[in-house]
């Protein structure tokens, strides 16, 4: 059982199994609410890919040159050597800089859910009542 749970833990911080389903706000909580006002429903995280700037496909060119060069000693073993080797660098590069980001989904007074994602811990949980500004959602 205990080993159950720790793979559990696991898979959902691995991002392989999604995360359970945002919490729908009673009636009574949506029409107590402000206009504009949000409940929060759900907080989560999510990995995302970085972007490619262009050197992981330079540097991996380059070595998927040389090496394709070295095996096939042709112009076509380096050229497809170096655009395997760009293909891969850009992908390498993606994941070097993947980053976490915060998703909180809100549900409105007419039960209208809108997700917001932040660059940082928003310090919110679910039940708290938000209203949305310039910069994101403000804790009421």
């Amino acid at each position: 059982m205990r080993q159950t749970m720790w793979m559990a833990a696991a898979l959902i911080a691995a991002g392989a199994v999604q995360a359970a389903e945002p919490v729908k706000p009673g009636a009574k909580q949506l029409s107590a609410l402000c206009e504009g006002c949000r409940v929060v429903s759900a907080v989560n995280t999510e990995k995302r890919k970085g972007k490619a700037s262009g050197v992981g496909v330079a540097g991996g060119a380059v070595a998927g040159g040389v090496v394709g060069n070295k095996v096939g000693d042709s112009t076509v073993a380096t050229v497809g050597g170096a655009v395997i080797g760009g293909v891969i660098g850009n992908e390498l590069e993606k994941r070097y800089k993947r980053r976490t980001v915060w998703v909180v989904t809100t549900t409105a007074r007419d039960g209208s859910t809108q997700r917001t994602e932040f660059e940082h811990d928003p310090q919110l949980r679910v039940g708290d009542t938000v209203v949305p500004d310039g910069a994101g959602l403000k804790r009421k």
